[in-house]
């Protein structure tokens, strides 16, 4: 038994519930008499739905199919070795069920060198080796071709990337070596960094060819034997794969300072992954593999170990799983169907509301609103949305003339609601105009109708509480930009029935938006805990701390964007606005701000004036700014708005706003943009002592978001 096979037999015995890929060879012979051929398919016996990963068992079945091919190749039998995945899958990576169970360091090393010590045997065959990219690539998927000798990728790939700096990890197989060897410096970054930390952009097949990371690219309808056509011509001479070279002077150093430069402004040096790896990038410009791969196993072993990790699986569990499947939700069957939307009103809100709704959901969609010049307009935005997605390729032109005629606007109600089975509202954001529309609306919708409000702050069971059926009134909140971000806080009221919320709930799916339960209270979720993290700051900067500090002092979290800028974003009026609404219901906890008035009433867009690039103080608003003479440092900033959070979740909690934690951190990973190292804002509390501190106890069990005991 050969030390890998010892390695991978215990490395297995501490993941149990593996989904096993095996690894079939099959032998056929390659066309222009080129030779009989070895094809290795990893395969886990599962549809497309079940992306094909590798755990401890599946590498070995890798090293044991390499047992017989290197034999063969060695005794002359096979002129090549090819690899590639079961259909629309070739392979995902590593197996991070199990990595979720690892307690000690040394079995999280042996995890890095068990991949190395499989996938580099591809490289060290008798003969060429070749991976033949047909489907979605991901982390060791990509990693397992970069170990052979050429690479054709399909041109209807729809996913390939090296995700582990999002998760909190290298590309621990390979990937940090052999990239940056294999395209340069400057486009490896590009791969491991940029696209990870840019939410996990993924490649489509042309990039990969063009980037070079493929050899070659082939429609997916034939891409096999295409495939298997090219690898007998570079088999028999006919074709030579000529690679330019790499430049391993002042642009690598470039590449990694760029790289450097990309983290900071994503993380701010508070999640270590990104720096690991181009640490490892860096070194690896002098070509030495071996050197490179050791680096990679002890970064994969210490990062596994990490917290960092643990909150990124968390996080991905929780977007992957629980957000796919609501807690609180009721059964589906319930649901009714939706043939038919009515949006009142046609703002931008609005408009972006009839966009999503037609674009999923694929039913007429009639906007409403006061006079026909705003009617116009909304139906026109939605009419040229579409146009710049038939101009983009997204959709052709029988499906842009479809959609667009499916998108009307009427000044009459009645006539335009008469038929619905889903009514959404999108006005001012004050309760009598609410409740003046929703009665309005329900003079004229079918008793089955739904009606949807999207308010951000104000309670849904007032708004419903002076019709006839509030039971059908849901609370159905978006966040901005619509087609963003994924979150749906979907709202009961004291009166919302279990049809009308199946129904909200299967119209969400439809809408591919990641809908969490929410109790009708001011605010909800993601606005009740943003308002008192930017209230927090906005005292301190009201108490005397500079601006520039208050800011700085919450770039540990490595959030998306400074509380300032996001303000910005939101938009002062709305800030105040939410402000006021929840000072209104907890005026011991949530204060407004008499400077944030003032920027209102100025007029101001916020803070900043953006003119040299990056935000500076606009002189404007530091002329408005009445401070007191309070100035705490970035450290005292930092406990106080964290104390503030950690205190709101926990009354949140306690009121039972949502079923868990688990729910708190969903909304604010894919309704605020936190980042998946944080896990969202639970786990980083635990983890720092917040939670203890301020509530005398950890929000998550030992081992949810930590390494287990």
């Amino acid at each position: 038994m050969t030390n890998t096979a010892e390695l991978l037999k215990g490395a297995a015995e501490l993941f149990p519930g593996e989904v096993v890929t095996q690894a079939h060879v099959r032998h056929l012979d390659l066309p222009q008499g080129a030779g009989r051929f070895a094809l290795i398919t990893l395969d886990n016996g599962l549809d497309h739905t079940k992306p094909t990963t590798f755990g401890p068992a599946s590498l070995a079945n890798l090293d044991t199919a390499i047992d017989q091919v290197e034999k063969e190749a060695a005794d002359g039998e096979i002129t090549g070795v090819g690899i590639t995945g079961k259909p629309f899958i070739f392979a995902v990576g590593a197996d991070l069920k199990g990595v979720e169970l690892l307690k000690r360091h040394e079995d999280a090393l042996a995890i890095g060198k068990g991949g190395h010590d499989v996938f580099k045997r591809l490289s060290s065959l008798a003969v060429p080796t070749f991976a033949y990219y047909n489907g979605a690539a991901m982390g060791g998927g990509v990693e397992v071709g970069l170990h052979c000798a050429y690479r054709t990728v399909s041109a209807a790939l729809p996913a390939f990337s090296l995700p582990e700096v999002f998760l909190g990890l290298v590309p621990g197989w390979g990937g940090c070596t052999l990239l940056p060897n294999l395209i340069g410096a400057d486009r490896a970054v590009s791969v491991i960094i940029e696209n990870s930390l840019n939410q996990n952009k993924q490649l489509k097949g042309e990039q990969v060819y063009e980037l070079g990371i493929a050899d070659a690219i082939f429609e997916g309808a034939d891409f096999l034997e295409q495939s298997l056509i090219w690898t007998a011509s570079v088999l028999k001479g006919e074709i030579e794969v000529v690679r330019p070279e790499i430049d391993r002077g002042d642009a690598w150093h470039e590449a990694v300072v760029r790289g450097r430069a990309i983290a900071d402004g994503k993380v701010h040096g508070a999640a270590p992954a990104a720096y690991r790896a181009l640490e490892i990038i860096d070194a690896a410009r002098n070509g030495d593999l071996a050197r490179g791969y050791e680096a990679e196993e002890n970064a994969l072993a210490d990062l596994i170990m990490g917290s960092e990790l643990r909150s990124g699986i968390y996080a991905f569990n929780l977007v992957q799983k629980r957000g796919k499947r609501p807690a609180g939700a009721p059964d589906k069957s319930l649901a009714r169907p939706v043939s038919k939307v009515g949006v009142v009103g046609a703002g931008l809100m609005a408009s972006q509301l009839a966009l999503l709704f037609v674009r999923r959901l694929e039913v007429p969609v009639v906007l409403t609103d006061i006079d026909q010049e705003r009617v116009d307009k909304g139906v026109g935005y939605v009419h040229g949305e579409i146009d710049k997605l038939l101009l983009k390729g997204r959709i052709n032109q029988d499906k842009a003339n479809r959609l667009k005629a499916a998108v009307t606007g009427s000044l009459d109600k009645a006539a335009a609601f008469g038929d619905a089975d889903f009514v959404i509202e999108a006005v001012f954001e004050e309760m009598g105009v609410k409740q003046k529309v929703f009665a309005e609306v329900e003079a004229v919708v079918p008793e089955h109708a739904i009606l949807a409000t999207n308010t951000s702050s104000l309670s849904v069971s007032e708004m419903a509480s002076q019709l006839k059926h509030p039971e059908r009134v849901v609370g159905f909140h978006f966040f901005n930009p619509v087609a963003i971000l994924p979150l749906l806080e979907i709202v009961r009221g004291e009166k919302t029935d279990d049809a009308a919320l199946a129904t909200a709930f299967g119209v969400a799916k439809k809408l591919k938006k990641t809908a969490v339960l929410v109790k009708d209270a001011p605010a909800f979720v993601v606005n009740r805990i943003l308002t008192r993290f930017m209230g927090e700051i906005q005292n301190v900067i009201d108490e005397g701390t500079p601006v520039d500090a208050a800011e700085r002092a919450i770039e540990p979290l490595g959030l998306p964007m400074s509380p300032l800028v996001l303000l910005e974003l939101v938009g002062p009026a709305i800030g105040l606005h939410v402000s006021e609404t929840l000072h209104g219901a907890f005026p011991d906890r949530f204060t407004v701000s008499e400077n944030l008035r003032r920027v209102v009433e100025a007029g101001k867009r916020g803070f900043y004036v953006h003119d040299s690039g990056k935000p500076e103080l606009d002189p404007e608003v530091a002329a408005l700014l009445q401070q007191g003479d309070t100035v705490l440092t970035e450290e005292q900033v930092r406990t106080r708005v964290l104390d503030a959070v950690a205190q709101e979740i926990g009354l949140m909690l306690q009121e039972g706003i949502v079923a868990e934690a688990q729910d708190i951190d969903l909304c604010l990973i894919t309704g605020a943009g936190w980042p998946f190292h944080l896990g969202g804002i639970t786990p980083y509390l635990d983890r720092e002592g917040v939670s203890e501190r301020v509530n005398g106890k950890a929000f998550l069990a030992p081992g949810v978001a930590s390494v287990p005991a």
